[in-house]
């Protein structure tokens, strides 16, 4: 079927679920998509307001439309993905991953051998994994080889082979005890005692007990250990008893290390996700008797306006057929019954609420690994997805990437100042920051003082032609927000500026006409900017005042000395400003500065001010 977009009908697309093609000019299909309705998802394409600037140049590329019917919404999300993996069309999100993965192999072979590998050989071994990290199977392995003597030699046992003529390697391998075939192994750096000779029914033994293991199943193991240790303890081999009661030891340590909830808890795929406006990243974690067997992070660059729920969804299918999960019970934050073959919970409290909160928390780590490394590579894609999560959490029609921040300072009215801070693309631009001192107000009065800064500030900008800010933020709440708006209004500028306070008490938000502030998260990014900049002017403004006493109480100080005219007092205020800081002076530089005879004078009226 085929519709073009200059014309769109859709009449004749059927109210059944299924998949869907857009293809541009070139019949090359750019997106593909599943629907539960197959004519209300494509034609909600054609809508008025569709949605970000994303999607509309997705519309304006689609030439043609193709659809394929399925029985069920299921089948739908089956073939989905398996068109995209197939075609990777350049609107589609691609889950592409070309690690190979580690797995632990137990051969296929008389005495098999447990071992680390990345490929998949199809001789009838089996492959526990694969897993994501290195360190997990080295942990592993460890414990294998401290609780189970296992061979590393990779020498053919076959009857055959132990059979041949070739008496040096059977001698040096094998020996026979009546009609038991015994192996010989190496354990730690050389043992030749009857200990390291092992039955093959034992080994193979052995072999069932570590595959329980890697399965994430104790309790086999720890039962065969403990029958041991009793026999040899009854046998009054206390030595040996005592070797496998470490041996027990270390293997409780271990699992009582990887448990992580209870150990009922057993099949069970959490995923959770976090996303911003450019990019999302998905843990997944997998659960055998209480323990995580695996672990996997994956980021996610956004193509288009695609939800958490649609991401999640999609990680999901890719992630349980790249790692064979057959699992059958998933924790999630969405429900996805019907789609998946698996029973969906969104926990509540428990176990089960505890594995969830564990994802979100290596999600949270992974996605600010992830965000540092790209502010020291990629400073551009970083400034960028700061201003966009502040776009979509300041509720702006355009990014961010001029901002400025206005506080006051004085003290009972007294040499009342102001400060204003500017941030580009979210960063200082600490060569725009400006002082200015009040000229208009008396007394302490924060609300009539910001009202002069900011007209005062916006004035002289279009006197000067410069570029305006889109936000800017008011250090204060609702009446300081207001006296900037009505400053904005006298210059004819609130509709092209927006003014936002912020209040300390609870940091919230306000808006010129909503009574309701906003909240953000204390986490945000979009709030830890905004304070930073609040922060800096309240800095900017208070060294300034500051200055500003100081130097009044030097210059009515230095006014009282004989003898310290009007040059050497302009002179001492420019470098010291401060009194304190000339007592601290050496006297030598002093004298550097204004000569032996007035430094003397200086020197005398300090220490009589003492």
């Amino acid at each position: 079927m085929s519709k073009t977009t200059q014309n769109p009908e859709f009449s004749t697309l059927p109210n059944l679920p299924g998949v869907y093609q857009f293809f541009n000019d070139s019949n090359k299909i750019i997106y593909i998509g599943k629907a539960k309705n197959l004519k209300k998802r494509v034609s909600s394409y054609f809508q008025k307001n569709i949605g970000s600037q994303k999607t509309k140049n997705l519309v304006k590329n689609i030439a043609d439309i193709k659809h394929v019917v399925v029985s069920s919404e299921s089948d739908a999300l089956l073939l989905e993905n398996s068109l995209i993996k197939k075609y990777q069309p350049k609107y589609n999100i691609l889950l592409r991953d070309d690690k190979t993965y580690p797995w632990i192999c137990i051969k296929n072979e008389r005495f098999p051998r447990v071992m680390f590998t990345r490929k998949l050989i199809k001789d009838g071994s089996e492959y526990y994994g694969p897993y994501t990290n290195y360190k997990t199977i080295n942990i592993l392995l460890d414990l294998i080889n401290n609780l189970y003597p296992l061979r590393i030699s990779n020498y053919n046992l076959s009857e055959k082979q132990i059979n041949s003529k070739n008496e040096k390697l059977s001698l040096r391998i094998l020996k026979k005890a009546g009609n038991t075939i015994i192996l010989g192994f190496q354990m730690g750096k050389s043992i030749n005692s009857s200990e390291a000779l092992i039955s093959e029914k034992e080994y193979d033994y052995n072999i069932n007990s570590v595959k329980q293991i890697l399965k994430g199943k104790f309790s086999p193991s720890k039962e065969l250990l403990k029958k041991k240790m009793l026999e040899h303890s009854e046998n009054m081999d206390f030595e040996y008893a005592q070797k496998i009661k470490e041996k027990m030891e270390l293997l409780v340590n271990y699992q009582f290390k990887s448990t992580v909830v209870s150990s009922k808890l057993n099949n069970i795929d959490v995923f959770s996700i976090l996303s911003d406006p450019t990019h999302a990243y998905v843990n997944y974690l997998q659960v055998a008797y209480g323990r995580i067997v695996r672990f996997h992070n994956v980021e996610i660059k956004k193509k288009l306006d695609e939800t958490d729920s649609d991401l999640l969804l999609m990680c999901i299918v890719d992630l349980r057929n790249k790692f064979d999960s057959k699992n059958k019970t998933i924790i999630s934050p969405f429900e996805y019954n019907g789609l998946i073959p698996a029973k969906f919970i969104i926990p509540k409290s428990g176990d089960n609420k505890k594995l969830l909160e564990l994802s979100k928390k290596n999600i949270s780590y992974f996605k600010i690994e992830k965000l540092k490394k790209i502010q020291i590579v990629d400073p551009e894609r970083h400034a960028k997805r700061i201003l966009d999560q502040m776009k979509k959490d300041l509720r702006l029609k355009t990014n961010p990437v001029h901002i400025e921040c206005f506080d006051n300072s004085n003290i009972q009215g007294s040499n009342p100042v102001a400060a204003c801070v500017v941030f580009i693309n979210g960063k200082p631009a600490k060569k725009e920051y400006r002082h200015y001192n009040i000229k208009t107000v008396e007394g302490p009065d924060d609300y009539a003082s910001m009202e002069e800064v900011v007209f005062r500030r916006y004035k002289r900008m279009i006197e000067e032609e410069k570029k305006l800010p889109s936000v800017i933020i008011i250090d204060g709440g609702k009446g300081q927000l207001s006296s900037s708006v009505s400053a904005l209004k006298k210059l004819n500028l609130h509709n092209k500026i927006l003014a936002l306070g912020i209040a300390k008490r609870l940091e919230e938000i306000f808006y010129p006409s909503d009574p309701i502030p906003l909240y953000l998260d204390k986490r945000s990014e979009t709030l830890r900017v905004i304070q930073h900049m609040r922060n800096e002017a309240h800095r900017f403004a208070i060294t300034f005042h500051r200055n500003k006493r100081s130097g009044q109480a030097l210059n009515s100080s230095l006014d009282s000395i004989t003898g310290i005219g009007e040059k050497t007092k302009i002179a001492l205020l420019k470098k010291y400003k401060s009194l304190k800081k000339i007592r601290e002076t050496p006297k030598e530089l002093i004298v550097a500065d204004i000569g032996v005879s007035k430094t003397e004078k200086l020197m005398s009226f300090l220490n009589s001010s003492k």
